[in-house]
């Protein structure tokens, strides 16, 4: 079993920066990928970005490009979403998920094929 807990969430204003993290813990620690999702009150969730855990390749999606970054700690067993410029469309419940198994580069963005999940974390960000 896998706990994932994230953190860092808060009120911010229009083109203000957020760090989210997400601390792993319970079993050795071995996911093939980590991940970002949003989910904004009446959406569905939708993904921001991937990491790969061993080598740290990346994925956005389009709308993070260039504003957000993912990294990870793997000594930590910790990872972070890096939020600049934000916008008010930003505004969404944040939760992370690992992905225990390899999967094709579109996969990383499929929310069913993550094994489990954080709690999330709310990011809101004001006009």
């Amino acid at each position: 079993q896998v706990q994932l807990v994230e953190s860092g969430g808060g009120l911010v204003q229009a083109g203000g920066s957020l760090r989210l993290s997400c601390a792993a813990s319970g079993r050795t620690f071995s996911s093939y990928a980590m991940g970002w999702f949003r989910q904004a009150p009446g959406k569905e969730r939708e993904f921001v970005a991937a990491i790969t855990w061993r080598v740290g390749s990346t994925y956005y999606a389009d709308g993070a490009k260039g504003r957000f970054t993912i990294s990870r700690d793997n000594a930590k067993n910790t990872l972070y979403l890096q939020m600049n410029s934000l916008k008010p469309e930003d505004t969404a419940v944040y939760y992370c998920a690992a992905k225990l198994y390899v999967t094709t580069p579109q996969g990383m963005a499929a929310s069913q094929l993550y094994d489990y999940w954080g709690q999330g974390t709310q990011v809101t960000v004001s006009s």
